[in-house]
């Protein structure tokens, strides 16, 4: 049964249990702060189960992108190294919100294992609950009871909390769970040791398939569990190990959600992947199947998460995809022998296969392409870097064993691998020390956690009940009451509140755009609110303190001139969108945007630098629908079908319900749920101050709108007065500086030419200073020119004759730098190197540098150390 087919079925037969079936969420969260990535089935659901939301539907199944490589569940290092864990995953879900219970998931989880996929009965286990009763949580009979009516005792297994007791983290909705497993080894196997014993036992043949958790509880603060006030199911089962079982392999790699993929690393690299079913293979072939499944496996995770709108970058989400792939790009480099991009060319293969169900893998295959092979281009440049610190290094080294922090510099600032490098120093007959390596890299993560770490306390409800409206699109005031309040401490941000409010005029951050500012007043304090975010479906306001009496009556009140500002740039971006794809094409597409009361920032696709003159129709495209005075039209909760037949830009990578707020202003219309002017004229004026690249195919523009654009006006006006100011007043402002920028280029040949004649002049000289040293003719000195000055010395002195040894020092504007120069000859007999020469001098200047044998130079900052520099040059050639 092909993979397509496995998914369909599943789709179906929960369709046919009633119900609905809804798409993937995305793989990057962009309105949940507590997640970088949906890692599970039920991430988009958790407003649900916190009693937070209601459902379309108390019955839901979907198959979900899910990406598990930071935080609690992190497989990251695991992946290529067996067969089944990975970085990107689907989990294939079916969810009642306070509708069915054990009974029925169990049932349905049973009859389509071993009715509708018919896997053999005789391959499978199931666990429940064994009970904790330090927690008070009794043994999970009802489940147990349950699955006597489908299995023997002996193929039921009590799990421990650990194993069968699943919580969404440390607080937060949790139950008991009821697993499934396959046990897929040989008959012969199976007859010698029992499925049973290896249950949870990290057995690659015999895995867990499918979860079936029973969300009953709430874990608080202080770890202990209530009751929530409705039960819940939430199942999650591992697609690719589903095919493997259904397609008769012991390997996810060997099922066609991988095999294409696969097929097409061979044809690249010429290299084979054996299956898991061949034994004995060599440690070589395991270094290239290992490879191959890293890649393969990667590449899913890294395109879904920039079709979704997540591009690699330096923090953050970007940080983790960035790394995800340069993983990839390393082990291919290592152990396929591929020194250019190759990654890229899988992404076809992936959209072919996976279009059908996650369209945006097709729609997006271009960017993402793009993207991975800039990405690739780029690591493989840092690569051959490294290469060449890493040789400083070993020439540095005093041992045939290397510091671990060195090593650990490498890795840290330059992203160079610690096996990658293992693999280069043993072949130079050098080691390292693992053990000083490890011990840095836990100094850098326990810092990282330490600046990360929160502590969340419980909800104190006030008022009871999911009673919280957003006011914002109409009042920036209104009278309000606290309806919960909870205690966040953390390293970053020390002790803050968050306050949730029975109605709010503040937004909370989203779509770009920040969260309001601003104050609740009551009759007798006044407290400020920093922040506004939004979390599991509820509006957090973030105080460094609480009101004295939280159950008073407050008006809350925003800052209404940082929400304007705000507005202003918001309602620009919409229009410099229009604007974009009316210059540039209807190919642009938002892939970023900030909107802040300062400026805004938008990232868009596109394949080529913004021209100046494209730059010009943008801006006064804007302005002139600025000009226009276009009025907002707004429209509120209504369908999302309708909005799009309205000519509504949806972006890729939102998630939007069946009802949508939708933006227009003239001919710009969008889905958009942030604040805007409601009239294009209070913008008053749009200017953009940089346009440039984020990432291959994206470019990034800034702009301002209204004070700021007046701000900068100013600015320009001052600086043009200082330089004619400076000019003297000139009736021609640009030709006097055209006329100073020509004599100013005179000049400058003219003082070429001098240190020219003085670097002659100096030959001469210079020449009756060679002392003999060992047959070598040797001069180390300082000289008064510049850099290029004294290149041009050295070359003629060079010219003089062979077995010459040069070391000149230069301090032009109180910049060191050293240059050697080597006669071929020299390099050839003594085995010199000018290179090598200036990295180990440059020490003495608090530098380094390099170049060809026969010539190098190296700068530095410290102009006293050029003296110890010059004195120590006579060793080479002692």
């Amino acid at each position: 049964m092909k993979s397509q087919d496995i998914r369909k079925a599943y789709l179906q037969f929960f369709e046919s249990k009633g119900h609905l079936i809804v798409p993937s969420a995305p793989i990057v969260l962009k309105d949940d702060p507590t997640l970088m990535f949906n890692n599970s089935g039920m991430a988009q659901f958790k407003e649900f189960f916190l009693g937070n939301g209601t459902p379309k539907s108390p019955r839901i199944a979907d198959t979900q992108k899910c990406l598990r490589v930071s935080g609690k569940h992190n497989d990251l290092e695991d992946v290529g190294f067996d067969t089944y864990h990975h970085t990107m995953f689907e989990m294939l879900g079916n969810w009642s919100f306070g509708d069915y219970f054990k009974k029925e998931a169990l049932a349905w989880a049973w009859e389509f294992l071993t009715e509708v996929l018919k896997l053999d009965k005789d391959r499978l286990y199931v666990s429940v609950f064994e009970g904790n009763p330090a927690e008070n949580v009794p043994f999970d009979q009802e489940a147990f009871d349950i699955w006597k009516q489908y299995v023997s005792e002996d193929r039921i297994i009590l799990g421990n909390k650990k194993d069968n007791f699943w919580e969404m983290g440390d607080q937060g909705p949790c139950g008991p769970c009821s697993e499934i497993h396959i046990d897929l080894r040989t008959e012969a196997e199976r007859a010698a040791v029992s499925g049973r014993s290896l249950v949870n036992a990290d057995h690659p043949q015999v895995v867990e398939i499918w979860n079936n958790v029973f969300m009953e509880f709430n874990r608080k603060a202080d770890g202990s569990l209530e009751k929530l006030p409705a039960q819940h199911v939430d199942t999650g089962m591992g697609f690719e190990r589903l095919c493997m079982a259904m397609q008769n392999v012991t390997s996810n790699y060997d099922t066609d959600v991988f095999t294409p993929l696969i097929a097409k690393v061979e044809e690249i690299t010429g290299l084979q992947y054996t299956s898991n079913e061949v034994k004995n293979i060599s440690d070589e072939q395991n270094k290239t199947n290992i490879a191959i499944r890293v890649i393969v496996d990667h590449v899913r995770a890294v395109a879904f998460a920039i079709a979704d709108g997540q591009l690699p970058s330096n923090g953050g989400a970007g940080y983790v995809i960035r790394r995800i792939l340069r993983r990839a790009i390393r082990y291919g480099f290592t152990f396929l022998n591929t020194k250019e991009p190759f990654i890229n060319k899988l992404v076809p293969v992936l959209a072919d296969q996976m279009g059908e169900f996650f369209p945006e893998i097709k729609s997006q295959q271009q960017l993402v392409t793009n993207v991975i092979r800039e990405e690739e281009a780029s690591f493989l440049r840092t690569l051959e870097q490294g290469l060449q610190l890493l040789d400083k290094v070993v020439a540095e080294a005093s041992d045939k064993e290397i510091k671990g922090e060195k090593v650990f510099e490498l890795y840290d600032t330059f992203g160079f691998p610690k096996d990658l490098t293992a693999l280069i120093l043993k072949e130079k007959g050098y080691s390292f020390n693992e053990s000083e390596f490890d011990a840095e890299l836990q100094k850098q993560k326990d810092r990282s956690r330490a600046a990360s770490e929160v502590s969340t306390e419980d909800w104190q409800v006030l008022i009871p009940g999911n009673v919280e409206t957003f006011v914002g699109y109409d009042q920036t005031e209104n009278e309000v009451k606290i309806t919960r309040i909870r205690k966040v401490d953390s390293k970053k941000d020390g002790v803050l509140y968050q306050i949730v409010l029975d109605n709010t005029p503040f937004y909370p951050e989203g779509g770009g755009q920040v969260g309001d500012k601003g104050t609740l007043v009551s009759a007798n304090e006044t407290i400020a609110i920093i922040d506004t975010k939004k979390e599991n479906n509820l509006i957090l306001h973030f105080a460094k303190q609480l009101p004295e009496n939280v159950n008073a009556t407050f008006v809350a009140k925003v800052n209404t001139d940082l929400r304007t500002s705000t507005s202003k740039n918001h309602s620009a971006t919409h229009l410099m969108h229009l604007a974009l794809r009316t210059v540039l094409g209807t190919h642009v597409e938002q892939k970023g945007s900030l909107v802040n009361p300062n400026y805004l920032r938008f990232d868009f696709s596109h394949f080529s630098k913004v021209t100046d003159e494209e730059l010009r129709q943008v801006e006064a495209s804007v302005n002139a629908q600025i000009e226009a005075q276009l009025q907002l039209g707004e429209y509120r909760n209504i369908p999302i079908q309708e909005a799009l037949a309205k000519g509504a830009m949806a972006l890729f990578g939102e998630k939007y319900g069946d009802t949508v707020r939708m933006i227009e202003f003239g001919d710009s219309k969008e889905l958009c749920g942030g604040i805007h002017v409601k009239n294009t004229a209070e913008i008053w004026h749009f200017k953009i101050v940089s346009e440039g690249a984020v990432a291959a195919g994206i470019r990034r523009i800034e702009a301002i709108t209204g004070e700021a654009v007046k701000d900068f006006f100013a600015q320009q006006e001052n600086a043009l007065a200082s330089i004619k100011e400076t000019l003297k007043n000139p009736q021609d402002t640009l030709k006097a500086v055209v006329s100073l920028q020509d004599e100013n280029a005179k000049l400058k040949k003219q003082i070429e030419q001098l240190l020219k004649e003085k670097a002659k002049n100096l030959k001469g000289e210079l020449a009756s200073q060679l002392q003999d040293v060992n047959g070598v003719k040797f001069l180390a000195t300082q000289v008064d020119l510049n850099a290029e000055g004294a290149k041009d010395l050295a070359y003629e002195l060079g010219n003089l004759g062979t077995n010459l040894f040069l070391v000149l020092a230069t301090a032009d504007e109180d910049k060191p730098m050293l240059t050697c120069y080597i006669s071929k000859e020299l390099v050839a007999e003594k085995n010199l190197n000018a290179g090598q020469v200036v990295r180990e001098l440059g020490k003495y200047i608090q530098g380094g540098g390099g170049g060809q044998p026969f010539f190098a130079t190296a700068g530095g900052k410290n102009v006293a150390g050029i003296q110890e520099a010059l004195t120590k040059a006579v060793d080479f050639v002692k």
